[in-house]
């Protein structure tokens, strides 16, 4: 498939990243449809006239190309092959990018049913938060053919500032969890140092300061310290989607028996601050540690 701005694409799900990326997508002038099961979501790009079809299957009837962000293995599943029939429709579509963080193996089952239809599918898994998303500089990692990959490079250009092709089906999404698993760590890492700085007496603001410009800070994480110095935890990757991705991270570890101690423990915190509900940036594992901290020292008073 020849991909152009005429090229009529179907994005499915708009949520943090998914609405932002769809977004660039219509800036760059491809006559966009979309769908969200929240169609609620019709309005994020209301000013843009962007159509919002009716159905996932009747999205899948009038593009060329198929798009989806979705949260989790269970919901791609369900609009390829349960409720949302995109793979049961008879559209004309020839390829299917699949941006969501999902394991390898569903990743896999998705490419064989393409590949039964005749449709190229590849998982390219998505690096970056809201801000990397709206101002287009994701970086991606895809698994697949490499020549739909390479065919789909008008996308990415309106997406992404750099883009990886990794092998065959499932090695985008199995990069993405490699990436994660030091993103999740790090921040585990920075949370601990930030409790320890504080409760040696170092002031506050200094001490956050700092540690952003030293070298082993990486700047995915760098812009959290900020945040995190102004108590700001407004979700751009929110906390539940990181205990998802550290589920997905353990169970490929153990599917092949690679010990991963210091990520089972940086899961473990992940999700005590996942299990307090609400919906706030993974990086609130900071707030959490600091806390804790105090709430000891308190204890021994």
């Amino acid at each position: 498939m020849t991909i152009t701005n005429k090229t009529r694409p179907g994005f499915i799900g708009l949520g943090y990243l998914g609405s932002r990326i769809a977004r660039r997508l219509a800036l760059a002038g491809f006559p966009l449809t979309v769908w969200d099961r929240d169609h609620a979501k019709a309005s994020l790009l209301s000013d843009l006239e962007v159509p919002f079809a009716s159905s996932a299957a009747d999205l899948a009837l009038t593009v060329d190309l198929v798009l989806s962000c979705l949260t989790d293995d269970r919901a791609v599943q369900d609009v390829y092959f349960g409720a949302g029939r995109v793979l049961g429709t008879n559209g004309k579509y020839t390829t299917i990018i699949d941006l969501s963080t999902v394991a390898p193996e569903t990743a896999r089952r998705l490419h064989a049913a393409g590949e039964g239809l005749g449709v190229s599918v590849l998982d390219v898994a998505i690096s970056g938060s809201t801000p990397s998303a709206e101002s287009g500089t994701l970086t991606l990692f895809g698994g697949g053919e490499r020549a739909a990959f390479e065919a789909a490079e008008p996308i990415f250009r309106a997406i992404a500032k750099q883009w990886f092709y990794m092998g065959p089906s499932g090695s985008g999404v199995a990069m993405k969890l490699v990436v994660n698993t030091l993103l999740g760590l790090g921040m585990q890492a920075i949370a601990e140092s930030l409790a320890l700085g504080s409760h040696l007496g170092l002031e506050h603001d200094l001490l956050y300061d700092t540690l952003t410009k030293t070298a082993v800070v990486a700047p995915a994480h760098a812009g959290k310290i900020e945040s995190a110095k102004r108590l700001d935890f407004k979700p751009q990757f929110p906390v539940r989607l990181m205990n998802k991705d550290f589920a997905l991270i353990l169970n490929e570890a153990a599917s092949v028996n690679v010990r991963m101690p210091a990520t089972e423990a940086a899961a473990a915190i992940n999700a005590e601050e996942t299990a307090n509900g609400g919906e706030v940036d993974f990086s609130a594992v900071i707030r959490r540690m600091e806390n804790e901290s105090r709430d000891r020292t308190l204890s021994r008073v």
